[in-house]
């Protein structure tokens, strides 16, 4: 026993065995996210219930199953519960998802079991998913087709044929009115900025303002036309509506410009419920959200934190690898290069807090307000760069990671033997030529190793983008159709701060949990796909110059 402790087999034993609790805990928790996130999306059976409270009185409840849990008796009956007969040590109740929003006061409630007196699961309950008020559970008894009342057999299809085309009017209306009209508001504002800029350079000459009005009339008029076509397509989709007989027994007009899209969960086979489930995922991924974020999908969140983390990538990747090469090629050994390196690993240790007070104050408010001063006065009091944006967002992180990039760089320059750097200045090439087409390449994948881990921190972070620019809802992408296209200067949105958002400042916490887990596994996923591209870059490059390493 003691040659086997003494041998060192223990050791490897037990780093075998926590890597691999490790790898096991980790993948356990991705589980458990997925699970719970993506569970969301699988259609619930909508139950009908039938009640009895404490105090005799009779109710019917229509809702999803969203929770269920056992409380102690004892507890309850010290709160004041009182139970006709006893039911035991402990009493399940159920979160019901009711929706209903305009007609119910809260969109969850819990029932006792002991309340139940019947549930059942109708075949004609239908759940209306809504642009607004969540969803809504009934019985659809009529649709109202150009002022003229649909009934019978054919129901269900009049009612799905005329939501698919309030849908599609409605989709028109908000693609024309993001694209079309936001292009000639965008327009109308840059020809008051020039016009304004004009005038600060005491230019604004007679001629210059008729041209200005004739073109500002001429934008006003493209505009009347287009409004006139929102405003007709808004009319068209808000034409039909459906009667539906919700748990009061009140029959309730729902106008289909407001719906989204009706099923009949009861009804469905698992196959219809499988692709309901990848319909669902789909949207999530690619709408926009609504309802304070608790509903609709997460794409701008996608879009920013992806764009922002490629810019940081952009930025951080020339200064560390330009710094690490100075460090360790040029730097001779004193104490003004001791005080760098201890300067590089101390940032390291910063919190990412403290970067983000550092990127409003210098960023923002210093660089940001100086180029308003100078290239946008026009603008002023309103800020362009002097306010947050993704461009300070993404050099505060970049900042933030540039210690990982200059330490990856610099091991990866000290493996490269110095037998290759003498052969090349042998045969006749200048250092510099050495550095770009020998040292640098050979490099190349401790370099690709350094912006793995710089995108992974900077892809989780949200404490110094909550300062710098992140918002819980941006209106407008970064990029459009509008020049210069690219526009740093804008707000956006992130999913690492949607998850913080919807977990705790959501007016709806119960509906909002899922969410939560949905969007966590998307940011897990969306940092491994970018990892995943990085790797791949790497080992490619690996391969390409291992041939000069030996």
């Amino acid at each position: 026993m003691g040659k086997w402790f003494k041998s060192g087999s223990p050791w490897i034993w037990m780093t075998g065995g926590a890597v691999s609790l490790s790898l096991i805990a980790v993948l356990g928790l991705l589980l458990l996210i997925a699970w719970r996130g993506l569970s969301y999306f699988w259609p619930a059976e909508i139950y009908q219930w039938q009640l009895k409270d404490q105090n005799g009185v009779k109710s019917t409840l229509i809702g999803e199953i969203y929770d269920r849990e056992d409380v102690p008796t004892e507890r309850l009956e010290s709160a004041g519960h009182k139970f006709e007969h006893h039911p035991g040590e402990t009493v399940t109740r159920y979160l019901i998802k009711t929706g209903n929003r305009e007609r119910v006061s809260l969109d969850f409630r819990w029932v006792m079991a002991t309340d139940i007196v019947s549930r059942s699961t109708p075949e004609g309950i239908a759940k209306f998913e809504r642009s607004k008020n969540g969803n809504f559970y009934g019985y659809p008894k009529a649709v109202i087709v150009d002022g003229k009342k649909v009934t019978g057999d054919n129901l269900v299809t009049v009612l799905q044929q005329q939501i698919e085309r309030a849908v599609e009017l409605t989709g028109k209306a908000h693609s024309l009115q993001k694209s079309e009209i936001g292009t000639i508001n965008y327009q109308l504002e840059q020809l008051r900025l020039s016009a304004r800029k004009l005038e600060l350079e005491d230019k604004l000459t007679e001629a210059k303002k008729l041209e200005f009005q004739q073109k500002k009339e001429q934008l006003n008029k493209d505009y009347q036309v287009l409004e006139k076509e929102f405003f007709d397509l808004k009319k068209k989709s808000g034409r039909d509506s459906v009667l539906v007989e919700d748990m009061t027994g009140d029959t309730i007009k729902l106008p289909l410009d407001t719906v989204l899209d009706v099923t009949f969960v009861n009804s469905m086979s698992t196959l219809d419920k499988i692709g309901h489930w990848f319909i669902g995922v789909g949207k999530f991924v690619a709408d926009d959200p609504r309802e304070a974020n608790t509903e609709g999908g997460v794409f701008p969140a996608i879009f920013g934190t992806v764009f922002m983390v490629m810019l940081m990538a952009v930025i951080v990747t020339p200064f560390g690898v330009v710094a690490a090469i100075y460090l360790h090629e040029y730097a001779k050994k004193g104490p003004i290069t001791k005080m760098i390196r201890i300067a590089v690993i101390n940032l390291a240790g910063v919190p990412s807090i403290v970067y983000g007070v550092f990127g409003l104050g210098f960023f923002v408010y210093m660089v940001g307000g100086s180029i308003d001063q100078l290239f946008y006065p026009e603008g002023l009091p309103s800020p362009t760069f002097g306010s947050p944006g993704v461009i300070w967002s993404a050099l505060t992180l970049a900042i933030l990671t540039l210690p990982v990039v200059i330490v990856s760089t610099e091991e990866g320059l000290s493996r490269i033997p110095s037998s290759v750097r003498q052969g090349s200045l042998a045969l006749g090439a200048t250092k510099a030529e050495t550095l770009w087409r020998i040292v640098v390449p050979m490099a190349s994948p401790a370099i690709m190793t350094g912006l793995i881990l710089a995108v992974a921190r900077a892809a989780g972070e949200v404490a110094p983008l909550m300062l710098v620019g992140v918002v819980k809802l941006a209106p407008t992408l970064p990029i459009d159709m509008n020049f210069p296209f690219v526009h740093l200067e804008r707000k956006f949105m992130h999913l690492g701060f949607h998850i913080y958002d919807v977990g705790f400042q959501s007016p709806n916490v119960e509906a909002a949990r899922p969410l939560v887990y949905a969007t966590s596994f998307l940011l897990v996923s969306v940092i491994v796909a970018l990892n995943l591209t990085a790797i791949s870059v790497r080992n490619h490059l690996r391969e390409k110059y291992r041939s000069l390493e030996h």
